[in-house]
């Protein structure tokens, strides 16, 4: 069965070439519901780096899979890239690329514009207009999300959410998508589950189960975007070694760790996923945001076959988005007031 979504830049209806999709299938079902301790091991840590090395990290004895054919062959553009086509050696390598995102991303400066933080596959909705989406607990849980025992959750209770879906053939830097203040930064241990849509179907509240970085931001500062607290849930997946927090303020020059009290600035190389596919998700309060009206058309579409429109019983369609693209803005009804922050 195809997966579908849509281009924003054209708004074909495009499919996904999904990489051991049957595999993933065989996982998420039978070995889950038949050997669940062979599962656990196939979803630890140590089996996910050893994938991610098979994979990523073996050099390639043939000189004609290195430089361009290699970015080819990975669906990278060597046109964007920073370094030149020859240091191209290994599939490592064209994964942790860096890009002249300042030529090839062009932003909004406005700071009341959120900016996507990845080039990904991007599925927005509100937990008030789908709750028995997320009260079943099927997709994700903002608590079991942000963490149980941390003061986090309620802020967001009956907000929005963007989900990003980074495949392998991304780049996969992520970049800031609001300028703030970190008021909070912490990582939650997990598993490493695939982010494949069959996996995300199959088990309930997927995200959460995963170990992932909790970055909360204040945008209510100078040059912020003045939308109240905003979370970046960064998630790791299936070939995952590592998150690597690198904020650069200027192109990727002197990366920095992130910190609390730092302030951020919107569009910056913040992070990198250390490899494989992985997810981002961001997190608002309760109306503080529009999401941008194509996205919202899309998603609602019932002439795209996607996987999760079929698996949860309602359309819920991503669209193909580029890091620093415009996804939100702030919602103009001055009226809405956001809970204080305490």
């Amino acid at each position: 069965m195809h997966h579908q979504y849509i281009v924003r830049e054209t708004g074909e209806i495009a499919s996904e070439r999904l990489i051991a999709d049957r595999t993933i299938g065989l996982l998420y079902n039978r070995v889950r519901e038949q050997a669940p301790g062979l599962f656990r091991i196939l979803t630890s840590e140590r089996v996910s780096r050893v994938l991610g090395f098979l994979h990523f990290d073996l050099n390639l004895p043939v000189g004609s899979r290195q430089g361009r054919q290699l970015l080819n062959r990975m669906g990278a553009d060597w046109r964007e890239c920073v370094d030149s086509q020859n240091s191209f050696t290994t599939p490592r390598s064209v994964f942790e690329r860096k890009i002249r995102y300042w030529d090839h991303r062009p932003m909004d400066p406005d700071p009341q514009a959120v900016v996507s933080p990845a080039d990904a596959k991007v599925l927005i909705g509100s937990l008030t207009e789908m709750p028995d989406l997320f009260i079943k607990e099927k997709y994700f849980s903002a608590v079991e999300l942000l963490g149980e025992d941390l003061p986090w959750h309620p802020y967001f209770e009956n907000g929005d959410f963007a989900i990003f879906r980074l495949t392998p053939d991304k780049y996969h830097y992520n970049h800031m998508p609001v300028s703030g203040e970190v008021i909070d930064f912490y990582e939650i241990d997990g598993r490493y589950h695939s982010c494949n849509p069959k996996a995300q179907i199959a088990l309930a509240s997927i995200h959460a189960k995963n170990r992932r970085v909790v970055t909360i931001i204040d945008t209510d500062v100078a040059g912020g975007g003045h939308i109240g607290l905003v979370a970046l849930v960064e998630v790791v997946a299936l070939m995952i070694g590592d998150i690597v927090q690198c904020y650069s303020p200027t192109g990727y020059d002197n990366p920095q760790p992130i910190t609390k009290g730092m302030r951020l600035a919107k569009g910056c190389p913040k992070s990198l996923y250390r490899p494989g596919s992985s997810t981002d998700i961001l997190l608002f309060q309760k109306e503080a945001v529009t999401f941008s009206g194509d996205l919202e058309r899309n998603r609602r579409r019932r002439d795209v076959l996607s996987r999760f429109s079929m698996g949860f019983g309602q359309p819920l369609v991503e669209t193909d988005v580029q890091v620093r693209s415009t996804i939100a803005r702030k919602r103009l009804d001055e009226s809405t007031r956001l809970p204080p922050l305490s």
